[in-house]
């Protein structure tokens, strides 16, 4: 939720929606999660986990069960706000591991209640910080969970501390694999980059079966 009062109205200026506003409707996952665009859904309370996610690896998969636990103790809501395609793909063209299919169901098999798919392009890279904050303040986090390189907004203005000034933010902490490296969609990339797919897949946790043409899976 928000941290103060101040920024509480600042990021509800004009053009939020009230605070208790059911969610939009979205199409539901087979696996019965709720699949949004960015800015349409609104939440009386959740726990948020804002991130690219690409490939879902083992790093993710620790944290995303951590963010259903402590929603369902809290008796609130899950959510994954993700981005497609991953920003680093469109600034800096590095391999995508997951179609935006595949991630979505890669996320619902942990149980997370709505997932909204923000659609990055020229205009969603131009929006104010404020935007963000604002979309945000619509989902009443009572905590928000990120990576300690977090930015948001045109310019990535927005870091983890301004994030801090408006909500209870969470920094992820890193999970390694046995050899004590840190578990990264960038290890995962140079590994099938280098031919090494076993090392990859046991880094990432999905079998090849089952998963979508075109995954790491």
């Amino acid at each position: 939720m928000i941290a103060d009062p101040e920024s509480r109205a600042q990021a509800m200026q004009i053009g939020a929606r009230p605070l208790a506003v059911p969610p939009a409707p979205a199409a539901l996952h087979p696996y019965g999660a709720g699949v949004h665009p960015h800015d349409t859904l609104a939440l009386s309370a959740s726990v948020v986990t804002v991130g690219t996610f690409d490939g879902v690896h083992r790093g993710h998969q620790t944290l995303l069960k951590r963010i259903v636990a402590r929603a369902r103790a809290a008796g609130v809501a899950s959510v994954v706000y993700t981005f497609d395609p991953p920003p680093k793909t469109v600034f800096a063209g590095v391999r995508q591991l997951t179609p935006v299919a595949e991630k979505i169901r890669r996320l619902s098999h942990f149980g997370i209640d709505h997932i909204v798919v923000a659609r990055f392009d020229a205009a969603y890279a131009a929006r104010p910080a404020e935007a963000f904050l604002q979309e945000l303040a619509r989902l009443n986090p009572l905590e928000t969970w990120v990576g300690a390189d977090f930015r948001f907004g045109r310019g990535r203005s927005g870091d983890v501390a301004r994030l801090a000034r408006c909500f209870d933010v969470r920094v992820v902490s890193d999970v390694a694999c046995a050899g004590g490296d840190r578990i990264s969609s960038t290890r995962v990339r140079s590994l099938l980059a280098a031919g090494r797919e076993e090392e990859a897949r046991h880094l990432h946790g999905w079998p090849r079966e089952g998963c979508l043409p075109g995954t790491a899976g």
